[in-house]
């Protein structure tokens, strides 16, 4: 496993880290699978773990709480996430600071954080969405320089909406954001334009999200793949995304390096920009941590490979079936 400085906070984080939105938010999620798989990371150098309280209503927040008490001789650091108030993912512009992140709510979803990972100290916490006509609110800035002055937090940051990568570079200018977290993967390269060289000017560090595109780029999804009407991912990967998304998988797949899996040069496509501090992947099954954590020993890709992918970025607007 590699490391990497996450920005300001000076953490060396593994430089593929958990993400457990699946183990709560996903079909065929099961506690006890997970908590093994969370286990086989940590013994396999992994220390950065990202969840949320919308992650099965702080179910997520408890399993990561259970492997961090179970492993207290090592350094984990744990991301957490607190919902908006109105329960919309994505933020829009037409909803008020004061209607998705008040003082209140956020001090109570903290607390609720703070209880399920055991903590009096939050290493990491994140507002789920994020609209940047909010950053001059006041509460805002009283709100976090609160959170660290207390105690509560070491530092925080702002998880962005999908496809809007721009839609947040005002906030990282004012001094409280330490992270920022962005979907980046072969597809999504849209946050290499501004936000990737506002974090290197500004030492903000950057965790990669949505590394394989919801599950496209682990290569085994088809035409029939469907999804239970309770996972997320059966209103992602509706027609209008679905068949379109295979195409240009098929289309990877005919350039995979021959002693390579497409999913590992996913991975690495990500790795392979300096300006990422970490990216975080879901991996329930032991088979997925151990292929996973691999990409990190491997490192960059081909400088020729790299060029070659740049040519698979697709720029998409939010719709209805991608919040």
């Amino acid at each position: 496993m590699k490391y990497r400085k996450l920005g300001r906070t000076g953490w060396d984080v593994s430089d593929v880290a958990y993400g457990l939105w699946g183990m709560s938010g996903w079909s065929g999620s099961s506690d006890s699978e997970s908590l093994g798989s969370l286990q086989q990371s940590v013994d396999l150098g992994c220390n950065f773990f990202d969840t949320a309280w919308a992650y099965g209503e702080g179910n997520s927040d408890s399993l990561l709480g259970k492997i961090m008490a179970k492993n207290q001789g090592k350094r984990l650091y744990a991301a957490s996430k607190i919902p908006p108030m109105n329960l919309k993912w994505p933020s829009s512009p037409q909803y008020k600071y004061t209607d998705v992140f008040p003082a209140e709510h956020v001090f109570k979803y903290a607390d609720l954080i703070r209880k399920k990972l055991d903590t009096d100290c939050i290493d990491l916490l994140q507002f789920h969405v994020w609209e940047d006509a909010w950053t001059d609110v006041p509460e805002f800035r009283a709100t976090i320089e609160k959170l660290k002055k207390e105690k509560w937090i070491r530092y925080f940051g702002l998880s962005l909406n999908r496809w809007e990568p721009e839609n947040g570079i005002r906030a990282c200018r004012t001094g409280l954001v330490d992270t920022v977290q962005v979907i980046y993967n072969i597809f999504d390269q849209a946050p290499e334009d501004e936000l990737f060289p506002a974090c290197r000017e500004l030492n903000i560090g950057v965790i990669a999200r949505v590394p394989l595109d919801e599950g496209s780029l682990g290569g085994k999804m088809t035409a029939e793949t469907k999804f239970p009407s309770t996972d997320w991912r059966s209103r992602y990967f509706c027609e209008e995304n679905l068949i379109p998304t295979l195409q240009r998988v098929d289309k990877l797949k005919e350039i995979v390096p021959a002693n390579m899996t497409l999913p590992e040069m996913a991975l690495r496509f990500i790795l392979s920009n300096p300006a990422v501090s970490t990216t975080i992947v879901g991996m329930r099954k032991p088979e997925h941590v151990e292929k996973n954590i691999a990409a990190s020993d491997a490192g960059a890709l081909d400088p020729s490979l790299l060029q070659e992918l740049k040519k698979y970025r697709w720029d998409r607007k939010p719709k209805k079936w991608s919040d």
